[in-house]
């Protein structure tokens, strides 16, 4: 996909596909065509009337203009004015493709259009994606369009900046996006660890990787317990971002990396396996962020932190029953060796100990007990630290990502005793996310704040 930013109006403008969006609040593009202004006119008052319910799609042929794609934010009502206009990008990009249009223009030169400039080339790119690597047929229309992105004279830099950030962001979420969607025999916890030394080369950030005998011998019981059943040993990454100037605060990023969870001894059903690549979605969400960051640049410390393993069933693995000592000493019975990423995690909140990490944020594939509870639109989000929590939230709704909060209540705890240990790894049928977290607390390394 080729991009070009440029200031200007729809004067002398010869473009396959012209994308227009409209708000009732903010001017997001503006037109010194009468043909155009009378045919946006006629859409607002017909959008604001709920006479027009989708998209408005013409052929113009007009003024080197050959089609006219037209939204309104009144067509969606589910997210903030960003995201809606990320999804329209986005679905202007397909009416490209489905029409083969290899020339499309977005018109983003109103008075208030540059503070969502940004907004426009998350959707473009994050809505070209498809994961087409183990096919023969790819399709060819995104590498190949020209995007272009009018805005007014004044805002250039402002927008040219947006551009940057934007674009950098959004293709590394992308290259994320295959990570996850690599089957469990192309990503291993060998895979990771190399991929994490060579984003860390590439972008001048320490790495550290522990292996399997590393992991043993430094006490990290629950990534290897995980992580003895395969073939595949387990890895503790760390990758670290350090700002230029001293930091009072040092973020870690944990993200759970299961890269393939058969549920070992206590084996899932095989219905959908096969989704189970995905366990490792937390640990590429981290290995990508830090690799964003790392060219954005932040002014505050953060290390990534991902335990990698593969839960596999054979005469090694652990059985359901087996107890071991977690490295802050507390010991841990595992009645359910499908419930592995809570034992993974508890080892990367130890290494973040080490690094002395002031805040925790870890994001994991945890539990299907909060999508039963909450659905596929959200996110459940839990920790000690409520600033913590609320500027997760925040940040999520920036993204059209919804975040509930759920409790961490202390009369739950006793779901998790068990008289052989100190703590059990899973809490019976109820409440299986918040017993999860529960669990998760126990091992937050004291004065940490932690969502």
């Amino acid at each position: 996909m080729k991009f070009e930013v440029k200031s200007g109006t729809t004067k002398n403008l010869k473009t396959d596909l012209l994308v227009v969006l409209l708000d009732k609040e903010v001017e997001l593009s503006s037109t010194d065509d009468p043909a155009i202004q009378e045919l946006l006119a006629t859409l607002a008052s017909d959008y604001s009337e709920k006479r027009v319910k989708k998209e408005y799609f013409t052929r113009w042929e007009q003024n080197g203009i050959r089609h006219l794609l037209v939204f309104h934010s009144d067509l969606n009502s589910s997210y903030i004015l960003w995201e809606k206009i990320k999804i329209f990008a986005s679905k202007a990009m397909a009416y490209g493709n489905d029409f083969n249009l290899s020339d499309v223009t977005f018109l983003l030169n109103g008075k208030d259009a540059a503070p969502y400039f940004g907004k426009v080339v998350e959707g473009i790119i994050l809505g070209s994606y498809g994961f087409e690597k183990y096919k023969k047929e790819k399709n060819i229309y995104y590498p190949a369009v020209q995007v272009h992105l009018i805005c007014s004279a004044g805002d250039f830099p402002v927008c040219t900046e947006k551009y940057n950030r934007y674009s950098l962001v959004a293709n590394v979420v992308n290259e994320c996006r295959e990570i996850v969607n690599e089957p469990g025999c192309a990503v291993t916890p060998e895979v990771l660890a190399t991929l994490a030394a060579e984003i860390g080369n590439q972008c001048g950030m320490k790495v550290s990787i522990l292996d399997e005998k590393e992991i043993e011998a430094n006490g990290y019981t629950g990534l290897s317990s995980v992580g003895k059943g395969s073939i595949h040993p387990p890895r503790l990454i760390t990758l670290e971002y350090a700002p230029a100037q001293p930091s009072s605060v040092k973020l870690a990023l944990v993200g759970k990396g299961i890269t393939f969870d058969t549920g070992g001894i206590s084996i899932k059903p095989a219905d959908r396996m096969l989704e189970m690549k995905g366990d490792m979605a937390g640990a590429a969400a981290v290995l990508y962020a830090m690799k964003a960051l790392a060219q954005l640049k932040p002014s505050i410390h953060v290390v990534g932190i991902i335990p990698s393993a593969e839960n596999s069933p054979d005469a090694n693995a652990q059985r359901p029953g087996d107890i071991f000592t977690a490295k802050n000493g507390k010991s841990v019975q595992v009645d359910n060796t499908d419930a592995e990423g809570r034992l993974v995690l508890i080892d990367a909140y130890a290494r973040a100990a080490e690094l002395k990490a002031t805040h925790i944020v870890d994001i994991a594939t945890l539990t299907g007990a909060v999508v039963r509870a909450l659905g596929q639109a959200y996110a459940g989000i839990m920790g000690n630290s409520q600033p913590l929590i609320d500027a997760v939230i925040k940040s999520g709704m920036n993204h059209g990502e919804n975040y509930w909060q759920l409790p961490l209540p202390d009369e739950y705890k006793d779901l998790l005793k068990t008289p052989y240990a100190d703590i059990n790894n899973v809490g019976g049928p109820y409440g299986g996310a918040i017993t999860a977290g529960l669990f998760l607390q126990e091992f937050i390394p004291e004065n940490t704040a932690w969502a």
